[in-house]
């Protein structure tokens, strides 16, 4: 009777279990075998294995609850029966409890972590860490415009670096810094003061509201600094505008002054009309498409009886020797002087009216040349003198053939003499060792006010230089013709100087030319080279000393070295002088009748204590006769301030003097431990730095540099506002407009970007990337919760050992191989493994087990290593993890950066043990593929048999004979020897596979799936239960001891 009620009414036997000593229970239960067909249908819905993390005890219920069939929808109690009997033993497994969250709400969730990993850390260090300071010089941005992505990488790889060396115990200085002078910011003003005349404005006038200007940037910019989570003493950050900044800047002048590196001369420097002011090379940028109007132009000979041979008895002689070769050619009594011309080309037509000289090899071959599509009969002949090697192309370019009359050597050109075909003036033919085959017709028009080379030239031969171009780049009253004047050089009055040659016959051919052309960075315009007075720092003098120094420079990459090296080495002069008022003054004064410049150490002396007290704006502020010294106010002459400010780089380079102030280093140390820029640095701030250190210091400033990348978007393009594909980090951090297509990722998803990519080359950013970059942290998340999840009910004191986990690529600054590291342990190693072998001991065992208490030690030192790898890269992520789990440890701490480092002990670091489990991973992986085969029959769980041919590998397995089942996710392993050679003979179903392992194991393995020969037991999902819907062993004890 009791039987039969049981039977019909399973509610009642339910009730009656709940009443029952757990241990008489399961006896009954056994004994009867008397299972209810519902409570069936339950365990066999929970046969099916579940792939993905589960948590909580309400979520398995309702995971296990959806897949139920009562077998009478009509019948509610039996629904409720059903679901009263599915807790029966879901209540008595260890499921994961956690209140982290797989999905975080990261805008709003990282503020919460900011402030305790930002600057509550930052003053932390600098008290607490024992290690020695560390300090990674900043690189100062601009204080204009908005943060782009690029400042992005460059912060943020800064911010990691420091991170890792807190967690590494030293004390780190990171003193963010702005770049406050310049033309960008000067312009900026000048647009806010759009309705004043800009030449009615004072210097003062112009300082006041560049000044507001630049601060009002520094104030935005640093804002979305720290919500980029960069760690910084952002109360104090150095400034160029600062005048205890401006007064380093002057006494450093003051040095290169003292040991002669200073100078002025008047010299063709690179000037940008659009910015009116000359410009270093560290300001050009390079436009590969640049057109130019090129031109082949003849210049005649002078036919040299009309002038005293006495006076020109060189060029008479050539010119003899020349028309005496040409006649014999022609079989002539004498060749008409007029005409023979040197033909030229250039691709700056408008520099013409500028030429001193003609410039030829002495070492190359000559020949003079006639088209031969003239009519001898109705036209006149004109012969050109062209390098020999030229002939061929020039054929081309002219579109005729040339005839070659004669070839001489280049030295018998040397001396003699051309009408310029401009201002009708005499001008010589002079030898230059830069003059090649390579382009044009190996003849060089000169023109020293327009050239560098030029000028160089010229100025050892004594050749005079005239620069007829003003400072908006327009032709001016020394042009020598009057129809160019007002024109600018570039536009029209290229096409005057064009069209002037052909109405006098001088232009032979005009060609489109496309080329590199050097462009002002700031406006985007075309620059010109210009003949001014300047002020220069020589750096032939220190360049080789630079050089040397470098060589005890760590540099990521190396092949940085080279390039810095070579920008370093291609320099002999600085132009430090800038013709604008928003800067630091160049303090010279110029006597008014003479223009001759007062720069004395008394002077400049004089003039750092001005600016001690009232800032650089006082140059402009004070009345010049108190810029003087004492001794030189009454000595009978009128003195007038400079107007020129210094280069910015300039500025900028001298910033280690702020570091040197700050802190006090051996003198054996490099001020600085690191700077990191973008390779555009090796011609500017990387090199302004190291000149200006080493002509005071006699040291490079830095002991290591790191060069990175540009950013460009997914194609590989250069991000430009006419393309639109511009991506803005705030935009990735805060989501766009539309929040589909442009998601809120938050700041860590940025910071997880900038550590994936290989920086030192350019790094791509788009649409496709962060959606990738965002997927890693979500499964970093998802593989925390799984740890912190089984750790809820754990305590420090149950820890012990196991083997190291985790190496880490910090130390060498490859972050991306970190993330490769990371995704490999994350997706590989823990999730497809480790967590999968581990889950029925953390289930199913019970709660104190032996067993249970290693696999929390191993999650609780995973979890550690895990969540300190994680965190210089992505802080706040990092600090939520430890805030789920800071009350497991020893000691509980306000951030996860006091932890430290994670070292593991040395005597984890098993390598024996670890190839052990190379080989059951490699098992496992075969074991994985015939189980596969397996289930393509059908889905029995299996046992696996291995029949191994080596007693050295059997007596590997079998030291790990116990965790097998774990690894396999099998009911049962066994293991056993056997002779190669023979033959397993199974009955069907069963499978069958042989395994090779790596090499240095010796011996091979042969893999027996078979169906599982116990029953499933309905709470671990075993099959190792003795009856059918009955517990296993495992799981009775369990039940028995709770």
């Amino acid at each position: 009777m009791f039987l039969n009620k049981f039977i019909i009414k399973p509610i009642k036997l339910i009730k009656l279990i709940n009443h029952l000593p757990l241990r008489s229970y399961h006896q009954y239960y056994l004994t009867t075998k008397l299972v209810n067909k519902n409570v069936l249908n339950i365990f066999n819905h929970l046969n099916k294995r579940d792939s993905v993390f589960n948590y909580g005890k309400n979520e398995f219920s309702l995971i296990q609850s959806k897949n139920l069939s009562t077998g009478n929808g009509k019948n509610e109690s039996n629904i409720t029966s059903n679901n009263d009997l599915n807790k029966i033993y879901s209540d008595t497994l260890l499921l994961p409890k956690t209140n982290f969250p797989l999905r975080a709400d990261a805008v709003n969730r990282e503020i919460l972590f900011r402030d305790r990993c930002t600057k509550d850390l930052y003053q932390w260090q600098l008290e607490n860490n024992p290690k020695e300071l560390y300090i990674l010089h900043d690189g100062p941005p601009y204080a204009n415009g908005n943060l782009h992505i690029g400042h992005a990488l460059n912060k943020i790889l800064k911010d990691i670096i420091n991170r890792y060396k807190v967690l590494n115990g030293h004390k780190v200085n990171y003193i963010p810094g702005w770049d406050c002078h310049g033309l960008p910011i000067e312009l900026k003003a000048l647009t806010e003061l759009k309705n004043v005349d800009n030449y009615s404005l004072t210097p003062l006038q112009i300082r006041n509201v560049a000044r507001q200007c630049a601060l009002n940037a520094l104030e935005n910019q640093k804002k979305e600094f720290i919500n980029w989570g960069i760690m910084g003493d952002w109360e104090n950050p150095y400034r160029t505008l600062d005048k205890e900044y401006e007064v380093k800047q002057l006494q450093v002048f003051h040095e290169l002054l003292k040991k002669g590196y200073i100078y002025r001369q008047n010299k063709p420097v690179y000037w940008s009309p659009s910015s009116r002011t000359a410009l270093a090379e560290a300001e050009l940028e390079y436009k590969d498409d640049h057109q130019s109007r090129s031109v082949y132009v003849k210049f005649p000979m002078i036919n040299s009886s009309k002038y005293e041979q006495s006076k020109f008895k060189n060029s008479f002689n050539i010119m003899a020797y020349i028309l005496t070769l040409l006649s014999l050619a022609l079989d002539l009594p004498i060749v008409p002087r007029d005409n023979l011309h040197v033909l030229i080309w250039t691709t700056t037509p408008w520099t013409l009216p500028a030429n001193q000289a003609v410039a030829i090899n002495p070492n190359m071959e000559y020949s003079i040349v006639c088209p031969t599509n003239i009519d001898h009969n109705t036209s006149t002949i004109h012969y050109y003198i062209v390098a020999a090697k030229r002939i061929d192309a020039l054929q081309k370019v002219l579109g005729t053939e040339l005839s070659v009359k004669s070839t001489f050597e280049g030295r018998k050109l040397v001396g003699a003499t051309y009408m310029h075909p401009i201002n009708m003036q005499q001008c010589k033919i002079i030898e230059a060792s830069h003059v090649t085959e390579e382009s044009g017709t190996g003849l060089v028009h000169i023109a020293p006010g327009h050239g560098m080379e030029d000028y160089e030239t010229c100025k050892k031969l004594s050749v005079p230089m005239i620069c007829p171009v003003d400072e908006f780049g327009n032709f001016n009253s020394e042009v020598g013709n009057p129809t160019f004047e007002g024109k600018f050089v570039l536009t029209n009055g290229t096409s005057a100087v064009i069209e002037y040659l052909k109405e006098n016959n001088n232009l032979i051919k005009e060609v489109k030319f496309i080329h590199k052309y050097p462009y002002d960075w700031r406006t985007k315009k075309p620059i010109i080279l210009r003949a001014t007075a300047q002020w220069f720092a020589n750096v032939g003098a220190i360049k080789q000393k630079a050089i040397e120094s470098l060589q005890e420079v760590k540099m990521v990459p190396e092949a940085a070295r080279y390039r810095l090296e070579q920008f370093t080495l291609s320099r002999s002069e600085w132009c430090i002088s800038r013709q604008r008022s928003w800067g630091v003054p160049i303090p010279v004064l110029y006597e008014t009748e003479t223009d001759i410049p007062l720069l004395t150490n008394s002077s400049i002396k004089h003039i750092i204590e001005i600016v001690k007290e009232h800032g650089s704006d006082g140059w402009w502020e004070i009345n010049e006769k108190d810029l003087l010294p004492p001794e030189y106010k009454n000595n009978g002459k009128t003195y007038r301030r400079g107007n020129d400010t210094m280069d910015v780089w300039f500025d900028s380079g001298v910033s280690w003097t702020y570091i040197l102030k700050k802190f006090k280093r051996e003198d054996s140390k490099a001020i600085s431990d690191l700077y990191v820029e973008g390779s555009d640095q090796h011609r500017g701030w990387f090199q302004s730095s190291l000149l200006t250190s080493i002509a005071v210091n006699n040291k490079a400033p830095y002991s290591a540099l790191i060069t990175h990348g540009f950013v460009m978007d997914e194609q590989g393009r250069k991000m430009s506002k006419s393309i639109g594909n511009v991506v803005d980090p705030n935009t990735i951090i805060k989501g766009g407009k539309n929040i589909k297509k442009d998601p809120a990722y938050g700041v860590d998803v940025l910071r997880l970007w900038v550590a994936s990519s290989e920086y030192i080359k350019d790094v791509n950013i788009g649409n496709t990337v962060m959606k990738q970059v965002g997927e890693n942290i979500r499964k970093y998340r998802n593989t925390a919760r799984f740890m912190l999840g089984n750790l809820y009910n754990f305590r420090y004191d149950q820890l012990v050992d196991y083997e190291e986990l985790y190496p880490t690529f910090y130390d060498d600054y490859t972050f991306n191989k970190v993330i490769q590291t990371l995704n490999y342990f994350t997706n590989t190693l823990l999730s497809a493994f480790y967590f999968d072998i581990i889950k029925d001991r953390l289930y199913a065992d019970y709660l104190t087990s032996q067993s249970r208490k290693n696999v929390l030690t191993v999650l609780y030192h995973i979890l550690n290593v895990y969540a300190i790898t994680l965190s210089p890269i992505v802080p706040h992520l990092a600090e939520e993890i430890y805030e789920n789990y800071k009350t497991v440890g020893p000691k509980e701490y306000d951030s996860i950066f006091r932890l430290g480092w994670y070292n593991l002990e040395e005597k984890w670091n098993n390598q024996p043990l670890r190839q052990e489990w190379d080989v059951l991973k490699h098992l496992r992986n075969d074991v994985n593929q015939l189980l596969e085969v397996a289930r393509k029959d059908n889905s029995l769980e299996a046992n696996v048999e291995l029949y191994v041919t080596t007693t050295e590998l059997f007596n590997l397995l079998h030291r790990h004979k116990l965790d097998l089942k774990s690894i396999f996710i099998t009911s049962d392993a066994t293991i056993s020897s056997f002779d190669k050679d023979s033959r397993l003979t199974e009955p069907t179903p069963s499978y069958i596979h042989e395994t090779d392992f790596p090499e240095g194991i010796k011996g091979n393995c042969k893999i027996v799936v078979k169906k599982a020969s116990l029953f499933k037991c309905p709470r671990c999902w075993n099959y190792n239960a003795q009856i059918e819907g009955g517990l296993c062993k495992r799981c009775e004890n369990v039940l028995a001891i709770s």
